[in-house]
């Protein structure tokens, strides 16, 4: 699961990976789906556990399918808000608000680079 978080003026959130194989690489903040949970039940979880803040799901995006050296990823990804809380970095080293036309200013993870091109189409 992965949130595209919009801040309601044109801008969404990046977060950078503090720990494992993929520090430091630029992400949209989310994680796995635990046995039981719907996916807009895991996002709110995972975002919650990530960031400190409460969101809204709101619609799908896409789903990415990405071959990583390990492991193979499905990210469903959702368009999400800030419904309560302040956003605090727990898992992650940094976070920065960026434009559309200013994503691609950081390093994104493979899988977050294939949403980018979905939310940018050239």
């Amino acid at each position: 699961m992965a949130g595209v978080i919009g801040d309601g003026a044109g801008r969404v959130l990046a977060t950078q990976r503090g720990y494992g194989d993929m520090k430091d690489g630029w992400e949209f903040p989310g994680g796995k789906i635990e046995a039981g949970e719907t996916p807009v039940e895991a996002l709110r979880r995972e975002l919650c556990e990530e960031l400190a803040v409460q969101v809204a799901v709101g619609d799908y995006i896409a789903t990415v399918e990405w071959d990583y050296p390990k492991f193979h990823l499905t990210m469903h990804c959702y368009w999400c808000s800030v419904e309560s809380g302040e956003l605090s970095l727990l898992e992650h080293e940094a976070a920065r608000w960026l434009a559309l036309d200013q994503l691609n200013t950081v390093d994104w993870l493979p899988a977050d680079q294939e949403l980018i091109n979905i939310l940018t189409p050239h």
